[in-house]
């Protein structure tokens, strides 16, 4: 099995740190590591280099490779331009199936802490299984909820399943977008619903298939790229072809639309770091909750994140459940609370014609 990496966001609730030449799967907001590295490494345990691969926007290569220094060059999958996630994952099973159309792929993604990284990779390594023996159907992981969760997208499981190696495998009756609150504490409660971390498991072969029968477009447009590989042609071929392509998620646009799709239950816990209030709560605070990086000073202040990226001192003084992240071009100084909408600032900026803070 081949396990890509998903790298090719933006980040923009996570400004000013994440920026259009620099985005957050290439920035340390953990410890000193990036979250690509920590992606990598955390795959390295199980898999070899070579069954390693990223994709992302082609402008981000470079970054990527020196990064990954031991990931071979020709794992780096280039996107022309940003075209969400299912001509992404197209772009990347269209280049596999031209080597072997019964490549098993596994999508995951650069930018999300796990906690329990052993129970992570042996669930992996047993969608392989699942799939290798129903080559027909593609895989998912879902993680079992530990609380009512309004942040995630769901998967309900009906009541079929198989068991192989240990692992109960169900078959998936629907996916559920992010519920009110009320709707999220009642799954918590039942047995079949599944939080959907988006993790994929598929044949290409198989994939190409759904993207024949959900995404005629996406087909089309794929077929024309697979046939231009390996030819002087492809280069033109794929930006072309890849521009074409109408932006959509690969979970509205393949896995709603597919009836013969699998899940395993997995049991380890997920955190997607999108926004500055994920950071704060996944690490490690002082004993008044404040979170802190780089040089800051903290008086009569509590919970807060100071993240400082600059040589310049920051001193607050009663301040509380505030974020605060300094670069050496721009500040952030929002509410805890208000984290998700710190894409609107960068919105603002791109308004204001001021792209070199962007």
């Amino acid at each position: 099995m081949k396990v890509v990496i998903l790298a090719g966001g933006s980040g923009t609730r996570l400004w000013p740190l994440s920026r259009q030449n620099s985005p957050k799967q290439v920035q340390p907001f953990l410890d000193d590591d990036t979250m690509l590295q920590k992606t990598y490494a955390r795959l390295r345990r199980a898999f070899a280099a070579a069954d390693v691969y990223v994709t992302t926007m082609r402008d981000y290569a470079a970054l990527v490779r020196e990064q990954l220094p031991e990931l071979p060059p020709q794992n780096i999958i280039g996107e022309p331009c940003r075209r969400d996630t299912a001509a992404a994952i197209g772009l990347t099973a269209v280049r596999f199936y031209f080597r072997n159309p019964k490549e098993i792929i596994a999508t995951v993604h650069a930018d999300h802490f796990i906690d329990d990284e052993k129970k992570y990779l042996q669930v992996l390594k047993r969608a392989e299984d699942v799939v290798k023996k129903n080559p027909e159907r593609g895989a998912l992981i879902g993680v079992k909820p530990t609380k009512p969760e309004t942040g995630f997208g769901y998967i309900k499981m009906n009541g079929q399943f198989f068991t192989l190696a240990e692992q109960k495998v169900f078959s998936v009756e629907r996916f559920i977008e992010k519920p009110e609150l009320a709707k999220a504490q009642e799954y918590i409660s039942q047995w079949q619903y599944l939080w959907n971390p988006g993790y994929f498991i598929w044949r290409v072969d198989t994939l190409l298939k759904q993207y024949k029968i959900s995404l005629p477009e996406h087909y089309r447009s794929l077929a024309r790229i697979n046939r231009a590989l390996a030819t002087p042609r492809e280069q033109e071929t794929i930006e072309r072809e890849f521009n074409k392509i109408k932006p959509i998620a690969f979970d509205y646009g393949i896995l709603e639309k597919a009836d013969n799709l699998l899940v395993l239950p997995a049991n380890f816990v997920f955190t997607d770091i999108g926004n500055w209030r994920t950071v704060k709560d996944i690490l490690t605070s002082d004993k008044e909750g404040n979170v802190t990086k780089g040089e800051a000073v903290a008086l009569d202040s509590a919970d807060n994140l100071i993240y400082n990226f600059t040589k310049r001192p920051i001193a607050c003084v009663g301040l509380n459940n505030m974020i605060v992240v300094a670069t050496e071009e721009s500040t952030l100084i929002c509410r805890e609370d208000c984290a998700q909408d710190v894409k609107k600032v960068v919105e603002k900026l791109k308004e204001a014609g001021r792209e070199e803070y962007l």
